[in-house]
């Protein structure tokens, strides 16, 4: 894993905003919970939904994934721990073709 991600994923988890190159968490926090939209080049790739005391939910933006299937793109996306690959020209997500 890359510093950058590693980063982001701090930021993620103490739900504070954090830019840095080309990427970008913006966090918008409530009492017991919190969202962290996370932006590549400014496209959306992902929400994540963090809630106390439970895992954090991931929501790819497929729509982003599929516009640019770049490695960077489904690198900060793996590290978000979403399953994402190429095979062939053809984005999966979960081992399913999008």
């Amino acid at each position: 894993m890359r510093l950058i991600e590693k980063e982001m994923l701090e930021a993620i988890k103490h739900g504070r905003d954090w830019y840095k190159d080309n990427t970008c968490v913006e966090v918008d926090a409530s009492y017991r919970s919190y969202f962290a939209d996370v932006y590549l080049h400014g496209n959306h790739i992902a929400e994540v939904i963090c809630r106390m005391g439970c895992d954090d939910i991931v929501k790819p933006n497929v729509d982003t994934l599929l516009k640019y299937p770049t490695r960077t793109t489904m690198s900060r996306l793996r590290a978000l721990g979403v399953d994402v690959c190429t095979r062939k020209g053809e984005v999966l997500l979960n081992g399913a073709a999008l």
